[in-house]
């Protein structure tokens, strides 16, 4: 390079480093070189309207975005509900699955106790526990499922067989061997049935 290429270059440095403006212009390196770039315009700053059409638009998506939320807050809401009542129904149902043969012993016991005991004091006793125990499962929410002489419905019936009939429509249950339950519309343990054919 040129001894005057050096001094111009030193000069610009120079004007740089004191602070002072290079004719409106900026300098840049290019290819090694400081070279003198026109200083660009600024942006126009924008109008009142435009400034209004902005915040009018910002506005809207915030708005959208807060509707949003609360959709899905609401949303959120009503899932922790149901499953919070399912687990219930849940528990319970496990519970009472576990009573259910103890109710269906005491039914036997109560239904096979000869005469001559009926009148005992510890019978009535006996008599008493099975009706709390009924009363329990009735605030629990349990029902038992009706099925003598009902039409066969495989949600709360089990079919053991079919047997003939003639007090018994037919495909109507004919005999319950196992009484069914349910909580609401939950079924905890289905009625062991025959049906008519």
């Amino acid at each position: 390079m040129s001894e005057e290429k050096y001094n111009e270059e030193d000069e610009i440095l120079e004007e740089i480093i004191e602070g002072e403006e290079v004719s409106e212009s900026g300098v840049e390196v290019v290819e090694g070189e400081f070279v003198e770039v026109e200083a660009s315009e600024e942006a126009p700053e924008p109008t009142i309207d435009e400034l209004l059409a902005a915040a009018k638009e910002e506005a809207a998506q915030h708005l959208d975005n807060y509707l949003r939320a609360q959709a899905e807050l609401a949303n959120a809401r009503k899932r922790f509900e149901k499953q919070r009542a399912m687990t219930y129904v849940n528990a319970n149902a496990d519970m009472v699955s576990k009573l259910l043969p103890v109710l269906d012993d005491y039914e036997r016991a109560l239904d096979t106790v000869p005469e001559a005991v009926s009148e005992d004091a510890w019978y009535q006793g006996i008599q008493l526990v099975y009706r709390k125990l009924l009363g329990v499962l009735e605030a629990m929410g349990v029902a038992e499922i009706e099925a003598l002489n009902q039409p066969f419905d495989p949600h709360v019936h089990e079919a053991l067989g079919q047997e003939s009939s003639d007090e018994v429509e037919s495909g109507n249950v004919s005999r319950v061997m196992q009484k069914g339950y349910q909580i609401g519309d939950r079924v905890v343990r289905p009625s062991l049935v025959y049906v008519a054919e």
